[in-house]
């Protein structure tokens, strides 16, 4: 062997020592990169989203929150919504994308501030959406500045009114706007129950009662046939199989939500695909008013339509001796309603 190649057999060594620190360190930084939280991960976090005034000393306008007292205080209405920790799925854009990009890495006890620019969050204001229009489209009672109207299927605030005419701005209310928004992430949600809570809330703005149990279900199954003809009919067998189910207390509040009304069953399937479920059972229950008065009310109905005499004449066939009741009196207070109608 030359000095040349023994030269060259000792640095290999070295040189592949030399690359093993880099693969090493590469390792530990893709590690850290996937530690804490990532896209698709279930999080309940608080926050407060306030506008960015334009003076230091200004306090912003509380566009969102989580905290009842923080709602008070800005005189939100507390009885339309409820004002507690949410469930959001990062990456889903449940909120905006600075607050998603500065929540993945995180873990629950950290906290932080967002910023987001008008433009990433309603809009700049554009020009074109101030029009004037005729006051004739508003209804008398909205015709104020300030006021929030439908103009032509689209929301709008009048800006000025004067005689028959009105300016009136059909950009969103906040654009513009530069947004902060503080956060606190609470807990990472693993529990499947917990995690549909948290999609419904989203939906809803409500979480109903709910459960996921497991049933056992008799199905029709097709059974494969050895028959080799095509025209042949299919048979099928009745097979108990497991399906996992998401049961939901429906409550009058989410029976009339909008939301639901026109998306119930895309939201059942986002539900079921998220959270490998087999159905949705929505439940409702209504209570009664008793039996005694149904019964009452069903017997008062149905005498309703006789004469006084017809009512003395069937309560002359009544033995009396063994009802403790006033036929004549019944009959002249009928006689005094009818007069009365």
């Amino acid at each position: 062997m030359t000095d040349d190649q023994q030269a060259e057999s000792v640095e290999e060594p070295d040189a592949a020592e030399a690359e093993e620190p880099e693969d090493v360190e590469a390792d530990a930084e893709e590690v850290e990169e996937e530690s804490g939280l990532q896209q698709g991960d279930f999080v309940r976090i608080a926050y407060t989203m306030r506008t960015i005034p334009e003076e230091d000393d200004e306090e912003g306008m509380v566009v969102d929150t989580t905290d009842v007292e923080v709602a008070e205080e800005a005189d939100i209405d507390t009885d339309e919504y409820e004002f507690e920790p949410r469930i959001i799925i990062l990456g889903e854009g449940h909120v905006f994308e600075a607050v998603d990009e500065a929540l993945v890495g995180s873990e629950p006890g950290d906290s932080g501030t967002v910023t987001i620019p008008a433009a990433e969050a309603f809009g700049e204001v554009d020009e074109d959406e101030i029009r004037t229009v005729s006051a004739s489209k508003i209804d008398e009672d909205d015709r104020y500045p300030g006021a929030q109207v439908q103009v032509d299927g689209e929301q709008g605030r009048i800006e000025t009114i004067i005689g028959g005419r009105a300016r009136v701005n059909f950009n969103h209310p906040l654009a513009g706007e530069d947004l902060e928004y503080d956060y606190e992430v609470l807990e990472v949600i693993d529990d499947r129950t917990e995690k549909a809570k948290g999609l419904l809330g989203l939906y809803l703005q409500q979480t109903p009662e709910l459960w996921i149990q497991t049933d056992e279900v008799e199905e029709e199954v097709e059974v494969e046939s050895d028959d080799e003809d095509e025209d042949a009919e299919p048979e099928y067998e009745t097979e108990t199989v497991e399906k996992e189910t998401l049961y939901i207390e429906a409550t009058p509040q989410m029976t009339m939500n909008q939301q639901w009304l026109f998306s119930k069953q895309q939201i059942a399937q986002d539900v079921m695909n998220r959270l490998d479920l087999d159905r949705v059972i929505v439940q409702e229950t209504i209570d009664g008013m008793g039996g005694m008065m149904g019964g009452m009310g069903g017997m008062m109905g149905g005498m309703g339509g006789a004469a006084p005499e017809d009512i003395e004449d069937a309560m002359d066939d009544v033995d009396l001796d063994d009802v403790d009741v006033d036929a004549d009196e019944i009959a002249e207070e009928l006689d005094a309603d009818l007069d009365e109608e």
